[in-house]
């Protein structure tokens, strides 16, 4: 690891308000749909705001996998956007947490099992310790808990970097950092750099996506499965949480691609150079790929397996209008990104990665939707107006603390000591 200190100039921070009339127009017009579909119809509305928001938790799920692979990996390309990721990956808690409150009040709506007696249904029974409702609210809570410890000192870290080497440097370790810190420097029989606060910070920041990533896996299968697989809690499946996990940085990694051309045509990231936008481009085609690959893999053992708990998920989005939805999905998540982001030079260009941008979108708020809606409506999509303001009002409110979080601090991180290497390569 390069322990050169870039010198990164930084616009003013409170740049970009004129940002926030967009998303404030979409929270009104979102709240407006909203209250309206909820009076309308109670469960539409239900089930309308649990695809916007397994939409968006997407997002703040997929870019703290991505802070945390750069960390893991010591990766030198990606420090200029290490920051604006941290802070979509800080949106998990509190505000997503805050958004899921709706979802927590309209359970009973949502999801069969509550209503049923576990004595009375097998597959109930066989998951009794995790499907009942004590535990499915503890679990929601502790996840969100969870998810605010690692991405909050994440980012206490990262802002605590540009702080080093002045007197405003008040980096403090809690007791886990400092039994994790004490174990890494077992482990590697290395120094802990106290004098060089720059490589504690980036060492600190390693330490938590060291155990992070663990975490991180086991949170997000288990938050996929109580949110939103348990909707047909009959189904059982050892890859929905992979499959839900390709989707969420497939989207992430588009999310952060159009966030950085944004920035930089602004003049707020003028560090952000060809190397990023190919990098996250190439990520985009590898994560279609890998898309591809869990999906039908999750396809293929379960109808080769034959297990009436497993197959029926697949029957029923093969009845009426669904199946041409599952087709939609193979040609739309699949074939037509992959051979889109084929070409080298395309990954670099906002005339064929701004369309993508807006197709992912499109086609992973379809993914969602053939994931949670087949249960009310088996025989076909029935786009609502609930569905529409869920999005909106979720997605506005996101985007408004977003551009808040991001220019109350420097935009590019200032005193990582992987920024040179990421500067030398243009």
């Amino acid at each position: 690891m390069s322990t050169e200190t870039a010198t990164v100039a930084t616009p003013a921070q409170g740049q970009g308000t004129e940002w926030r009339s967009i998303p404030q127009i979409a929270v009104v017009f979102g709240l407006v749909l909203c209250i309206y579909g909820f009076i309308d119809d109670k469960q539409q509305f239900a089930y309308s705001y649990l695809t916007a928001f397994m939409f968006f938790l997407s997002i703040g799920l997929g870019s703290l996998f991505l802070v945390l692979v750069h960390h893991l990996f010591d990766a030198g390309w990606s420090a200029p956007i290490r920051r604006y990721l941290e802070h979509l990956s800080c949106l998990l808690f509190p505000w997503l947490g805050i958004a899921f409150i709706p979802i927590g009040f309209l359970a009973m709506d949502i999801y069969p099992w509550m209503h049923l007696d576990p004595h009375e249904d097998h597959a109930l029974h066989a998951k009794a310790a995790l499907f009942n409702k004590p535990m499915w609210y503890t679990a929601s809570v502790v996840l969100f808990l969870l998810w605010g410890w690692l991405t909050h000192r994440l980012r206490y870290w990262s802002l605590q970097q540009d702080k080093s080497g002045t007197s405003a440097f008040e980096g403090k370790l809690v007791f886990l950092e400092k039994f994790m810190a004490g174990f890494s420097r077992n482990f590697q029989g290395l120094p802990f750099e106290k004098d060089n606060q720059q490589v504690m910070c980036t060492r600190m920041m390693r330490i938590h996506a060291g155990y992070g990533v663990a975490l991180f896996a086991f949170s997000l299968t288990l938050g996929c499965i109580l949110w939103m697989k348990s909707i047909q809690h009959q189904f059982f499946s050892t890859m929905y949480g992979v499959y839900y996990f390709a989707g969420s940085v497939w989207l992430s990694i588009s999310t952060a691609w159009i966030i950085g051309r944004i920035l930089k045509a602004r003049g707020h990231l003028p560090q952000l150079h060809k190397l990023q936008f190919y990098h996250l481009g190439t990520m985009l085609l590898a994560f279609t790929v890998f898309y591809a690959y869990i999906h039908f893999s999750q396809y293929f053992l379960i109808w080769n397996a034959a297990v009436p708990e497993e197959t029926f998920w697949y029957v029923m989005r093969e009845k009426g209008t669904w199946m041409y939805v599952g087709v939609a999905l193979i040609v739309g998540h699949f074939v037509i990104p992959f051979l889109a982001l084929l070409r080298i030079d395309g990954k670099l260009t906002n005339k064929l990665m701004v369309p993508i941008f807006v197709w992912v979108v499109l086609m992973h708020y379809m993914d969602m939707t053939f994931n949670v809606m087949p249960e009310i409506h088996p025989d076909g999509p029935s786009p609502a107006l609930a569905d529409v303001g869920a999005w909106l009002l979720i997605g506005g409110t996101l985007a408004m603390i977003f551009i808040r979080n991001l220019f109350d601090h420097p935009v590019c991180p200032l005193r990582d000591p992987r920024m040179g290497e990421a500067l030398e390569q243009h």
